[in-house]
């Protein structure tokens, strides 16, 4: 069955597919346990309009066995098949009779609302997504994310796997196709990323295209795991075959258009450089905080807080020994100490990586200090694939498969290990690992009450200020040791000057080059990781003013609680709230004050 009847198939046949597994009931209300169906329903159902996220969380068998072949339709039959569904569930949530629901029935249905009115901002603007509104960057596309796909979560236990991941190369053509042809259309609209992010992805798309078919990472991660597992089979030859006859070809199609559309991009480096960029910036931000802050109010915190940061910072530095010049350029003398740098050799950044490991193993028995019931789930430690790595952010996160088939994986950027001094690298681990998005995500998927949709449900602005909130729990817990507290307060920082910066280039009109200079006169990072986080600004709008909004917010909420309860106060009931889910922050900070005056009558 070749691609456009599959998917048409999937669009067409959804509701006849979808299943409507047995989740846990909401509470003891059958409205609740109605609700519940619905949402559980709606989940397995968009699973069918994309494969990748089945296998990344470990649904695709049984009934979705096929969809472990297949790649999501990227045509325009395609988004406008998901687009429909988007607008058809809403409906359905929002129809939804609420008599009868509990307190956690409700904030279901609003959550699950607000969830998919999310989907939809982005039409009216004429992008596809408000946040990463360039079809092909540097860090965007599905030359840059199948690649990375198929090795880290496709899985090869079996000879049906292999096959599977045969038919996924083989559909990898269409997905190329199919974003050359949008990001054809888009140009001209108008939505072509910058000159340099262009660049960038082209540097990439020749890497991937490169070696000699067998050669390719691609058909390299198949044969590696298939003999891992003993698996027999001419993997090589036929996955060989499929890049050289298929994706290549696919691939000099998309090289071509980029290489023309690099000639004729607009200049500039932010939003602003877009139809409607204020609008979309706007839309965006408000998306990546779940506020309705404006880009003026966002900068003038972001200022603020530098100042606060950097005055704590000077203090440390000073008793560190480190007392000439601003904040920034000791922050950069502390990065080139040589005790503080590991080889820019494969033995450096192996002992990098278990550095990272040791990190996570030992702030593991601390906390039973601060939480309850905590999850188990495995967690790997892993570097950025090389293929990727000059156009992939410093580090990020890939929650674990919903049914415990594949472990939660943190990746991290070591093209240079000079961007990783020593001395910043728990409050990292602490972020990326626990107790931030691992142990966060964690809750989410093993407990409470959740629909099968909300388990894996993230906001950045919730998951990436409990993440940053994280750093500072770790700091409460004695995770830092002498100088990594200075570390600990860059990191922080760090994310103040991203609201800065990412106002700057979006809204304020910054260039590329005015910003990196900003990020490494007031942070100390290296300008090469400086240079690399500001492209990620301008190719992922918004988004960077999540880590320190969501912070603020998760700081504010568990000061008033704290204040409220007194005594009454403790660590592991306040962290319980993350068994109820990720939500907007306006919705946490009420639920925290909820849970506050109950437990003022009942404690």
């Amino acid at each position: 069955m070749e691609r456009r009847e599959f998917l048409g198939l999937a669009g067409g046949a959804v509701a006849a597919w979808g299943l409507s597994w047995p989740g846990r009931v909401l509470a003891q209300g059958s409205a609740d346990a109605a609700l519940n169906a619905l949402l559980d329903r709606i989940f397995y159902d968009e699973l069918l309009l994309n494969p990748e996220q089945a296998t990344g969380y470990g649904l695709d068998r049984g009934v979705r066995s096929q969809l472990r072949y297949r790649l999501s339709d990227g045509s325009e039959a395609g988004k406008a098949a998901q687009d429909g569904f988007n607008r058809r569930v809403l409906s359905e949530i929002r129809a939804f009779d609420p008599a009868g629901l509990s307190d956690a029935g409700k904030r279901i249905k609003a959550i699950a609302t607000y969830k998919y009115e999310q989907e939809l901002v982005a039409d009216p603007l004429g992008v596809d997504d408000v946040q990463s509104p360039y079809p092909i960057t540097q860090q965007d596309g599905v030359y840059f994310g199948i690649p990375d796909f198929l090795d880290s979560q496709h899985p090869i236990e079996s000879a049906e796997d292999a096959e599977a991941y045969l038919s996924r190369l083989h559909f990898f053509r269409f997905s190329l196709d199919e974003q050359t042809e949008d990001q054809r259309r888009k140009a001209a609209r108008g939505l072509v990323a910058p000159g340099w992010s262009i660049d960038l992805a082209l540097g990439q798309m020749k890497k991937l295209r490169q070696p000699a078919p067998e050669q390719n990472a691609m058909v390299r991660s198949l044969v590696k795991r298939a003999a891992a597992k003993q698996i027999a089979g001419d993997w090589e030859a036929r996955a060989a075959k499929l890049v050289a006859g298929e994706i290549y070809p696919a691939l000099d199609r998309q090289i071509a258009l980029m290489e023309r559309l690099r000639r004729t991009t607009r200049p500039g480096d932010g939003a602003w450089r877009l139809p409607k960029g204020d609008a979309i910036y706007a839309a965006a931000l408000a998306q990546a905080t779940t506020t309705t802050m404006t880009p003026e109010e966002v900068h003038k915190i972001g200022l603020e807080q530098v100042a606060d940061i950097s005055g704590k910072l000077d203090a440390i530095l000073k008793g560190a020994g480190y007392t000439k010049g601003t904040v920034g350029e000791r922050l950069t003398a502390l990065n080139h100490a040589g005790e503080q740098l590991y080889p820019d050799t494969d033995e450096g950044r192996a002992a990098l990586l278990a550095g990272l490991n040791a990190g996570v193993a030992s702030m593991q028995g601390r906390l039973p200090r601060a939480f309850a019931d905590i999850p188990s789930e495995p967690l790997e430690i892993r570097r950025v694939p090389i293929e990727i790595q000059d156009g992939a952010p410093n580090g990020y996160y890939y929650s674990a498969a919903l049914d415990g088939s594949r472990p939660a994986i943190y990746w991290i950027n070591l093209k240079s290990t000079g961007d990783w001094p020593k001395y910043s690298l728990p409050a990292l681990t602490y972020h990326e690992g626990i107790p931030g998005h691992h142990l966060q995500g964690g809750y989410s998927r093993k407990g409470g009450a959740l629909p099968m949709m909300l388990k894996d449900y993230f906001l950045s602005a919730y998951g990436e200020g409990w993440a940053l909130y994280a750093e500072q729990l770790a700091d409460e817990l004695g995770g830092y040791n002498g100088i990594e507290q200075a570390g600990y307060l860059q990191s922080f920082l760090f994310r103040a000057a991203r609201l800065v910066v990412d106002t700057g280039l979006n809204h304020f009109r910054w260039s590329r080059e005015k910003a990196t200079d900003y990020m490494v006169a007031t942070v100390g990072f290296a300008r090469p990781r400086s240079q690399r986080e500001v492209e990620r600004y301008c190719a992922s709008i918004g988004q960077a003013c999540s880590y320190k909004i969501g912070h603020t917010a998760w700081v504010r909420a568990r000061q008033k609680a704290e204040a409220a309860l007194g005594p009454k106060f403790s660590l592991p009931w306040f962290h319980d709230i993350l068994k109820e889910g990720v939500m907007p922050l306006s919705m946490m900070e009420a639920r925290v004050e909820e849970r506050t005056a109950e437990r003022l009558r009942t404690a």
